[in-house]
C-alpha cells in the first residue's frame, strides 16, 4: 500500500468527482483511477459508489476514511517533528489561521492569552479555509482558527477533531455609502470563491443572493473589502475586517432584507493528544474562553 492512495482516496472523498480530484493530486485521470482501484484492490472492497452522479463513499469507504485521514495526519505529524528536531522551532506552536483572521483577530487574542514569554515560540500559516483545514489535518499545524456558523458543516471529521469557541464576529451585506438606498438585487455581487470558509458560510445561509451571478470572485475578505469601498458592488464582510469603516462612515450595511449572520470564531485541535506545548496551550485556551462565558463543549 502507498501513501498517495491514501492521500487520493481523501481528495476523492472530499470532491466527489474524479476529474477535480485528479487536478487536485496533479495526475490525469486515468492514472488517479488506477490508484484508487489500486488501493481498493489492497483493501479488498469497493471504496466508492461510482454509480452516481457524485462519486460517493459506499458504507466500507466511510468505515476506511477516518482511519486514512488520522494515518496521514499522524505521518505528517510525525514528518514535522522529525524535521524540526534538534532545532529552534522544536517545540514552537504552530497555528493555521484563515487569512481574515490573521490580522483581525489572532494577534490581540493571542495577546490576551498571556505574555509572549509564557507562550513561547508561534509559527503561523495564513491561508484559505481549505488550506488551512489541509494543514491541520495533515499534522502540519497544533491549532486552527477559523470562522464557524452552526447550520454550516466543516470538512473536518469530529471524530477526529474538536472546537473550541474564543470569539463571536457576523458577516454583514456591506456597499458604499452612496450605494446604500439602491434595490440590493441590483447591485453587482462580489463573492467568495469555494475555497473560502465565509463563502461556504454565506452559501449555507443565504444560497446564491437574489440569484445573482458574481461579477467578482476572490477567497480574501481583505479583496473584497477594498472592493466594496470602491464603489465596486455589495459583498458580506466580517464586521471584524469592516467594523471601523462602518463606524466612521465609509461603508453602510444593507438591511433589514438582508440581516448580520452571526458567526463564532473557534479554535480546533485533533482530539489526538498533542505536544506536551501544544496540550499546555490548549488548557491555557480553554481557561481563558470559560473565563469569558464560552462553551468548552461546544464541539
Amino acid at each position: 500500500m502507498e501513501l498517495t492512495w491514501l492521500e487520493d482516496f481523501v481528495a476523492l472523498a472530499e470532491t466527489g468527482n474524479f476529474s477535480r480530484a485528479a487536478r487536485a493530486r496533479h495526475v490525469t485521470q486515468p492514472a488517479f483511477s488506477r490508484r484508487i482501484r489500486s488501493l481498493e484492490d489492497w483493501v479488498g472492497t469497493p471504496l466508492f459508489d461510482r454509480a452516481t452522479h457524485r462519486v460517493e463513499l459506499t458504507e466500507a469507504g466511510r468505515q476506511f476514511r477516518p482511519a486514512a485521514t488520522e494515518t496521514l495526519r499522524r505521518l505528517h505529524q510525525a514528518r514535522e517533528a522529525a524535521r524540526e528536531a534538534g532545532s529552534s522551532e522544536a517545540t514552537a506552536l504552530r497555528f493555521a489561521a484563515t487569512h481574515s483572521l490573521s490580522f483581525a483577530f489572532f494577534p490581540d487574542w493571542l495577546g490576551s492569552l498571556a505574555p509572549s514569554a509564557a507562550i513561547g515560540s508561534v509559527r503561523l500559516i495564513s491561508d484559505s479555509m481549505q488550506g488551512c483545514e489541509q494543514v491541520l489535518a495533515n499534522g502540519q499545524v497544533h491549532f486552527l482558527i477559523c470562522h464557524h456558523h452552526h447550520a454550516v458543516p466543516n470538512r473536518l471529521d469530529a471524530s477526529l477533531f474538536k472546537a473550541l469557541p474564543i470569539g463571536h464576529d457576523a458577516l454583514l451585506l456591506a456597499v458604499a455609502p452612496d450605494l446604500a438606498a439602491q434595490d440590493p438585487a441590483t447591485l453587482p455581487y462580489l463573492a467568495y470563491s469555494a475555497e473560502s470558509g465565509l463563502g461556504r458560510i454565506v452559501s449555507g445561509v443565504h444560497g446564491r443572493r437574489m440569484g445573482q451571478q458574481p461579477v467578482f470572485t476572490s477567497h480574501l475578505a481583505a479583496v473584497l473589502h477594498s472592493m466594496v469601498r470602491n464603489g465596486r458592488g455589495a459583498a458580506w464582510l466580517p464586521r471584524s475586517i469592516c467594523g471601523d469603516d462602518l463606524a466612521a462612515g465609509r461603508l453602510a450595511a444593507i438591511g433589514p432584507s438582508t440581516p448580520p449572520i452571526a458567526i463564532e470564531i473557534r479554535l480546533f485541535r485533533p482530539r489526538a493528544r498533542q505536544s506536551a506545548q501544544a496540550e499546555a496551550f490548549w488548557l491555557l485556551a480553554c481557561a481563558w474562553a470559560a473565563g469569558r462565558g464560552f462553551d468548552p463543549e461546544a464541539d
